[in-house]
């Protein structure tokens, strides 16, 4: 699928990628998790919802994907 110009500027307006650096794997995934959020936050601002709503929707989000993870079992062979 093409990327439009619009989808292009939205994306580089919308999206901070998290610097590669020496992190510990632990501190890399929380920084890519922070600044997805912030960029959410920041695009459903720019789409004029008021922030209570905004915290509903995220923390719905949140919460949906914690509720719904289930780690895989380790077979009992290994």
């Amino acid at each position: 699928m093409a990327e439009s110009s619009k989808d292009s500027s939205n994306h580089d307006l919308f999206v901070t990628e998290f610097p590669k650096g020496s992190y510990d794997i632990d501190k890399y995934l929380q920084g890519r998790v922070h600044f997805a959020i912030m960029d959410q936050i920041k695009l459903m601002d720019k789409l004029g919802m008021k922030q209570e709503q905004i915290k509903e929707v995220i923390i719905k989000t949140v919460t949906e994907i914690v509720d719904n993870f289930e780690p895989k079992k380790e077979s009992e062979s290994s």
